[in-house]
């Protein structure tokens, strides 16, 4: 088994269908008030960094990170197909952004996530991740977390 995460556009027809399936995920669990989805234009402007995961090179998961002009990045969009859960991909996802996050000179990490995406929940507090008040444009809302990290 090998894995590799790679920058990538989210423009490309493989991965838009990924992000797609990524949608539908989230709208299945949550209504579209609680979804703070970024659509795929805009994943694909200047100050974001997305990548993808590729288990024996077939396209599994994804992320991003949006680099915000307050000095902090967002992880979005982080989602593993169901088929290739438990395999630590969402780790090897996020500490590749954390990476990167730190090459483009932030030191902060921040994120929204459901409170029904257990499994989200858990990695983010294994990998350090703090629980905070709404930051940024979000509001309270009782189907979602923040959390912060200092890398």
């Amino acid at each position: 088994m090998t894995l590799q995460i790679e920058l990538a556009s989210p423009l490309l027809p493989e991965v838009s269908a990924l992000i797609y399936e990524s949608d539908a995920f989230a709208q299945a669990l949550y209504p579209p008030e609680s979804n703070h989805l970024m659509d795929i234009d805009a994943l694909a402007q200047p100050n974001v960094i997305f990548c993808v995961a590729r288990l024996d090179g077939m396209l599994m998961g994804c992320g991003a990170a949006v680099l915000m002009p307050d000095g902090y990045a967002e992880i979005k969009r982080m989602f593993v197909r169901e088929s290739a859960r438990g395999r630590r991909i969402g780790y090897h996802i996020l500490t590749f952004l954390e990476t990167q996050v730190k090459a483009h000179g932030l030191s902060v990490a921040r994120l929204e996530t459901g409170v029904l995406n257990h499994d989200a929940i858990r990695l983010y507090e294994k990998m350090g991740y703090v629980r905070i008040p709404p930051f940024g444009d979000y509001r309270d809302d009782p189907l979602s977390l923040f959390y912060e990290k200092y890398l």
